[in-house]
Parts: C-alpha cells; sequence; structure tokens
C-alpha cells in the first residue's frame, strides 16, 4: 500500500513497516504522483539520520559538581525506575540535578521511541520533519498548570496533557506544594495506571503515561529551614502546614 501525506510528516509516518510513503507539499504534485508514480521517491526511514535538528539534547548528569548525596539517590532511582521528591532551599541544584536525569536513563528503544512520537505527534509539538524522537522527553509544567494541562483533554476531542507528553521520560513538577490540590490528585491514575483515560460523552480516550515522578519543594515558606547561611524566619506551624501539603 501507499500513502501520500504532507511532506513535512514523511519522515514520521515512513517508520511504518510494509508501506510506500510519498511527502507532498502541494495539490498539484498529488495530481502528478498520481499520473506518474514513477516521478516520485518514496520517503525512507533512516534511523542514523532519523533526528530532528530541533530536538535538543539534554543538560549531561556528569555536569553536576559535588552534590554526591543527591546524585547518588537521583542514580538509584533511575536504575529502579522510582519517583523522587527532591527537599531543599533555593539554590541548592534540585532543578539542575532534575533536568539532567533523564540524560542517566536508559536509550529509548525502538517501540518506546514510536511511542513516544505518537504522544507528541498527536498533541501537535512534534519537531517539523521527525522521524523519531530520540530523546528522553522531560516535561516541567508550571504550578499555575490546569488540570487540562497536566492530565488532558480540553474542548473538542481531548489531546495529550504533561503526564502523557512526558510518557518514557521524565516529570519534573518544581514548588510541588503550590500546585492546586485537585491537579495533584490527578497523577493518582497515571502513577498506578501508567495511562491517563478521558471519557467523554461522545468518546474515551486512554493516553500512555509511564513516566518518572520528580519533584522539587523548599523546606519551608520561606525557603532557609536548615540553610546554613540564612535564617529562616517560619513558625514551626507554618512549616508544618507548608509540608502537610
Amino acid at each position: 500500500p501507499s500513502f501520500i501525506v504532507p511532506a513535512d510528516n514523511a519522515r514520521e509516518a515512513s517508520v511504518v513497516d510494509g508501506v510506500k510513503v510519498y511527502g507532498v507539499r502541494h495539490l498539484s504534485e498529488v495530481v502528478s504522483l498520481i499520473a506518474q508514480p514513477a516521478q516520485f521517491t518514496p520517503a525512507r526511514y533512516e534511523p542514523a539520520a532519523a533526528r530532528p535538528e530541533d530536538e535538543v539534547e539534554l543538560p549531561d548528569f556528569r555536569d553536576v559538581r559535588g552534590q554526591q548525596t543527591a546524585k547518588r539517590a537521583l542514580e538509584v532511582a533511575a536504575a529502579g525506575g522510582h519517583n523522587v521528591l527532591m527537599i531543599g532551599p533555593p539554590g541548592s541544584g534540585k532543578t539542575m540535578l532534575a533536568k539532567r536525569l533523564a540524560s542517566i536513563l536508559p536509550p529509548l528503544t525502538f517501540q518506546e521511541a514510536l511511542e513516544t512520537t505518537q504522544v507528541h505527534s498527536v498533541a501537535g509539538v512534534l519537531p517539523r520533519g521527525a522521524g523519531l524522537l530520540s530523546v528522553r522527553p522531560f516535561r516541567a509544567p508550571h504550578h499555575t498548570v490546569s488540570e487540562a494541562g497536566l492530565i488532558g483533554g480540553g474542548m473538542g476531542v481531548p489531546h495529550p496533557g504533561e503526564a502523557s507528553l512526558a510518557h518514557n521520560g521524565v516529570l519534573f513538577l518544581d514548588e510541588l506544594p503550590e500546585f492546586p490540590r485537585s491537579v495533584l490528585e490527578l497523577l493518582r491514575q497515571p502513577l498506578e495506571d501508567r495511562a491517563v483515560t478521558i471519557a467523554r460523552s461522545t468518546m474515551t480516550l486512554t493516553f500512555p503515561a509511564n513516566f518518572m515522578l520528580v519533584s522539587g519543594m523548599n523546606p519551608c515558606p520561606c525557603g532557609f529551614l536548615g540553610d546554613s547561611t540564612r535564617e529562616c524566619r517560619c513558625t514551626g506551624a507554618m512549616v508544618q502546614r507548608y509540608l502537610n501539603r
């Protein structure tokens, strides 16, 4: 079988075995292709050249100096696929470490790359001209993210949220206590089922959401509890309320 797709999607579609994929830029090319198919060359998936030009390399874990205890904890978490909560004052390196965690995870397998590419393609965030994504995703939504933005949904046909865009990668929630409780409660399903099911009156869609959850937070509202250089001015009750979130 043969398929005609927009030129920007040809490399992505050519990943499928057993089909010929032709990328076109104008309707006139479609007419020419139907009339003289021998004049056109189908797109070919070449793993060595599949990486899109604008797919950014993740920061490297080996760039971190010091922080031996934190680095060891993240190495153990990466080896076992465990979720992580990092607690420390501002500037202690929580975000720096989280951004580099994906770089020590195993390379994407072909099936993982295919699944990740599918999610990003459906969401409309796949880099232009991409074949298969080759870097594990790292998603870091702001604490003002909506329920639909984190889990998926929206008006009309539901779209994948940050939890699904982080599939086979890392979902980083910085300033964890600042996220609304209702939003955090929605993470129960993906953390347990590794998928998100969105039900509508006319359809039910399931998006994959198998990610490592990495969170960061301050030890208290001002952030300086236990800091050796800055004084914490929070009361015990304030600290307890903050941690209870």
